[in-house]
This record gives structure tokens, sequence and C-alpha cells, in this order.
């Protein structure tokens, strides 16, 4: 019986090891990238910048050709690197295929994805529109989910390579006057979570980072820069998040919190109960003149 249990060891490792090597094959002749999505500007370009300045071959992702060549051209100042850029919308269903696409003909395939591009809506969630919410709901989850599926069967055929989803430290707690949104990035997290157990000892790492209010455009892009909260938690810098995000992904942490005060109110929201947290958050993330609760 112990024969025929090394045997089946043998035989179950040495097959696992041809199906390693051939799909390191497929790749033959290709260097590994670090592909962003988003990353013409803040966190996805503050992260491209991180991983270029480590060494990794890089690739901007971004459906802004202007915005796409300025920032190609600002990571190639600043590093001394040159980085990769390619045009694309990825809430687009053939996304992936174009990316592959760009990869092929630089030369690279894709080792690491960084799943950053986003959108958010602030305000009372009766007042967006259908069209903003299944925006929203497109690219914060559908496309995000999509690109998770499509580059993991790879990834985990190679043994190596991995996924950094970008959430939110609102991912945490419902979150009223941004309701969308938030609940959004509790599905980025929850599903960044599942994946990382399902894959681990596979060789490929996923994380979840979950920024706090950061000093970018993005809160003044969804109509909230002049919400409570951004004046309550002490924002970070894109440069800082970047920073601890490649560290904490580098080590293999599922979910990433940068920021000693973020962390703290990470911790809480986890532990105190939603009929507790959620009204102070209606309070933060309340916008002067909308809507008042009833």
């Amino acid at each position: 019986m112990q024969n025929k249990a090394a045997v089946w060891r043998f035989w179950r490792y040495s097959n696992d090891d041809v199906a390693v090597q051939k799909a390191r094959q497929d790749v033959a002749g290709l260097a590994p990238a670090v592909v962003v999505t988003g990353g013409s500007r803040g966190i996805g370009l503050a992260l491209a910048r991180r991983f270029l300045e480590s060494g990794h071959k890089t690739v901007i992702v971004a459906r802004d050709a202007v915005r796409l060549e300025e920032a190609a051209a600002d990571l190639k100042a600043a590093t001394g690197s040159d980085v990769t850029s390619i045009l694309c919308d990825v809430s687009e269903p053939n996304a992936f295929e174009v990316i592959t696409g760009g990869l092929n003909r630089a030369g690279l395939y894709l080792d690491v994805l960084v799943n950053n591009a986003g959108i958010g809506l602030a305000g009372p969630f009766v007042e967006h529109s259908e069209a903003d919410l299944s925006r929203l709901v497109g690219l914060n989850v559908e496309a995000m989910t999509r690109l998770n599926r499509s580059v993991l069967p790879a990834m985990l055929g190679r043994r190596r390579g991995g996924i950094l989803n970008v959430a939110s430290l609102g991912g945490v707690i419902p979150g009223p006057n941004q309701a969308a949104y938030y609940a959004s990035k509790a599905y980025v997290v929850s599903l960044t979570e599942a994946i990382a157990s399902e894959v681990s000892g596979s060789g490929v790492r996923v994380s979840a980072l979950l920024p706090g209010p950061i000093n970018t455009g993005f809160h003044d892009a969804m109509g909230a820069d002049n919400s409570l909260y951004r004046y309550v938690l002490p924002p970070m810098s894109a440069e800082s998040v970047a920073r601890s995000a490649y560290r904490g992904f580098m080590l293999g942490n599922r979910v990433i919190v940068p920021g000693i005060s973020n962390l703290f109110f990470f911790l809480v929201l986890r532990f105190l109960p939603h009929m507790v947290t959620v009204p102070i958050m209606y309070w933060l993330l309340r916008r002067p003149g909308s809507l008042t609760k009833t």
C-alpha cells in the first residue's frame, strides 16, 4: 500500500512539473511584466512608478490617449526606465484580449496585474442615474472580476505571478452617501480574500489594497471633496500608499492597509457593530447641501 501511495505521489508531481514547464514554455522569449490598469494618474501612476523603481517591466493601461502618453513620459523621466502603454477601456468585454495583444507586441507577458481602474459616486443613492450606477458597477465590479478570471489560469499554470486589487478602506463598511461605491469596494475585498485563500500555496499571490483618503483628484472628481471625512481622516500621498502597497504585496499580505491611522480605523470598522458605525459614516460622507436624512 505504501509503495502504491509513493508511486501515485511521484506520478502526480511529475505530471504537475510537466504542466508547469509547458505553461512556462508558452511564454518563452517574452519578459514578465506588471500591468497597471488606470495607470495614467493617481494611485495607479504611483504604483507603476514604484514597480518600475524596483526593476519590474511595467505597463500602464488607460482609456485616455493624451493622459496615457503624458504618464508614460513622466514615468520615463522620473525613473529612467521605459514603460509600455496600452490604450484600452477595461470595462469593455474584450479588454483582456486588447491588453494581451499589446503585451505580445512589446515582447511581454502579464505576470502581475494591478487592478486599479475604478470610479466613485458621492451623494444619496437615489440621486444617481441608472447610467452612472451601471458605469460604476461595470468598471469597479464586472471589469475587475473579468480580468481576475482571465489572468489566473495562466498564472496558476506557471506557478508564479500575482494580482493586486485596489479596493478602499470603505470596503469594510456600508457607506451612506457613497452607497454604491462602498458596496463595489466591499465586493473587491471579499472576492480578493476568497481567491487568495483558494490559490494559497500555488505560487500566485493575491492581495487587496485598502487605502483611506489620498491626495489625488479622485474625491473631487466624484463630488466628495467637501464631505466631512476629508477633514477627519488624514490623507496620504499616492506615493506613500504605493510604497506600502508594494511592500505588502511582495510580502504576500492578503489585505494591505497603508498608514497607521488607516489601520486603526480598519480595525475599528471591522469589529464595531454596524448599528454604531453606519450612522457615523452617514455624517462623515454627507455632502453639504445634499438631501437630509429622514
